[in-house]
């Protein structure tokens, strides 16, 4: 019985944090915030989703493939917002009106003499 609640209490987190992050891509007027709010909700939740499912299934070769999916996500899904993001600033000609940024890319030939 503690399992389960344990992993309804895991998996409710999990909603939670999905429904806060589907609020927040149509919320954001910009792309590159609602890549930000996509990125960071989807793999906290995604988390507690997979966490939950995996205190239901108890210590099985289930519970392994979950880990195996975590460890895939954590890893992956920095790196595919980070290109997204990176495209929509090379593409998108009108994102110095709307946004601050820091272009990392162009070199300051400027000696400190």
């Amino acid at each position: 019985m503690i399992r389960v609640i344990i992993a309804g209490v895991l998996m409710l987190g999990g909603l939670f944090v999905l429904s806060v992050a589907t609020v927040g891509i149509f919320r954001f007027s910009t792309m590159l915030n609602r890549i930000h709010v996509a990125a960071k909700c989807d793999t906290l939740g995604a988390l507690l989703m997979l966490s939950g499912l995996m205190v239901l299934s108890g210590w099985n070769v289930f519970s392994l493939k979950l880990a195996l999916v975590i460890v895939f996500m954590w890893l992956c899904n920095p790196a595919a917002s980070h290109l997204v993001a990176r495209a929509e600033v090379e593409t998108n000609p009108a994102l110095e009106q709307i946004c601050d940024f820091v272009d990392l890319t162009k070199e300051n030939n400027h000696d400190s003499n």
